[in-house]
């Protein structure tokens, strides 16, 4: 009935976090137990990985640790399972010298995660590597000096498929979207339903829509009415040479998704429903928004708390006007959860609304 593991204090030299400290209580009976340490290292931006880079990484581990070694924990780090108090700072030096940092633990900016983009997937949106290594390179300090409520977590995916499930997994997802219509290739639909007749592609596609926004014609030609058009994937996934994502490319911002703590797991909570990243002034504002959020959450978090439980404390309108954004409807989860709304001032709000997406727009 007694615990294999016990906690304490293990770090290296000026850095805070990175090192889970694993300590037997059963060192008596298994003395080559007595310390086993878990490293966290950051991936690189998509998991782009060289052979020559793992090789460098196995050596060094086989040189200082246990040779186990997680690809990837939760978090998203490298997890190299295993070592003694000793050599946890010559193996950190070791792969800090030919480029390795170490990734995030405790109450601090965690490490990033990103998927592999438009070098292998077809749907993707944005620059996801690009967003990743900012991110990173301007929150290093908050990843290895913990200072924070609880753990902030950062994931970039390309598309709405969500492929680093941005939005159950990290307080700031960023997912690759578009706003204009979906392209079409028709001679590529009707390949398509040739092959696997109609029925097939009517119960696979059509009526798998959420919003029922497909139709497929007599002629075996596909009807998308993009405006109610939701970007579930479902459709450019199953004809991925006949449709793909439009040309206004951008991305969404969902806020305080997280697994279970205080209040049971959370989804992300969009807060910028479209925003262009495309030019240095977009990244720029990028980060500042995730500055603004970081310490906003920094300043009225509880112990122990993370962004998407002191949002549910404190109530979306609160913490929007906390971080400076306008509501937008993009933003409610449950629009018809209750039957008695209030329209007092509906009108002048609708203009106001439709005012700021000219604007945008422009």
């Amino acid at each position: 009935r007694k615990g294999y593991w016990k906690g304490g204090t293990v770090s290296v030299y000026r850095y805070g976090g990175g090192i889970i400290p694993r300590f037997s209580e059963a060192a008596q009976s298994f003395p080559h137990s007595k310390e086993f340490h878990t490293l966290r290292v950051q991936p690189p931006a998509g998991n782009h990985y060289t052979t020559a880079m793992l090789r460098q990484l196995a050596d060094s581990w086989e040189k200082y640790g246990s040779g186990l070694v997680t690809f990837h924990g939760q978090t998203g780090n490298i997890m190299f399972i295993g070592a003694s108090t000793e050599n946890t700072q010559p193996f950190f030096d070791e792969i800090n010298e030919y480029g390795w940092d170490l990734g995030g633990a405790g109450p601090c900016v965690r490490t990033a995660m990103s998927c592999i983009g438009s070098a292998r997937c077809e749907m993707s949106c944005t620059n996801e590597l690009k967003a990743h290594r900012l991110l990173v390179n301007n929150f290093v300090d908050d990843v290895h000096r913990p200072a924070l409520p609880y753990k902030f977590k950062f994931k970039v995916s390309g598309c709405p498929n969500d492929c680093q499930n941005a939005i159950e997994r990290s307080d700031f997802a960023i997912l690759g979207t578009w706003r204009d219509d979906m392209k079409v290739d028709q001679a590529e639909v009707q390949r398509y339903v040739a092959e696997q007749g109609r029925q097939y592609y009517i119960d696979n596609v059509i009526t798998r829509c959420p919003t029922q926004a497909l139709a497929l014609n007599d002629d075996d030609t596909l009807d998308i009415n993009n405006r109610d058009c939701v970007r579930c994937m479902h459709c450019l996934n199953v004809m991925p040479k006949a449709l793909h994502p439009g040309d206004d490319k951008g991305v969404t911002i969902l806020i305080g998704g997280k697994r279970t703590l205080k209040i049971g797991d959370l989804m992300g909570t969009v807060v910028v429903p479209f925003k262009k990243l495309e030019t240095e002034e977009d990244y720029e504002s990028l980060v500042e928004l995730a500055t603004t959020i970081i310490d906003f959450w920094a300043e009225n978090g509880l112990e122990h708390e993370r962004c998407g439980e002191m949002i549910e404390r404190i109530g979306l309108a609160t913490f929007l006007e906390g971080i400076g954004i306008e509501p937008d409807p993009n933003m409610l989860n449950h629009p018809r959860q209750s039957s008695y709304v209030r329209t007092d001032g509906w009108d002048e709000a609708a203009a106001e609304w439709f005012a700021r997406q000219a604007e945008t727009a422009r």
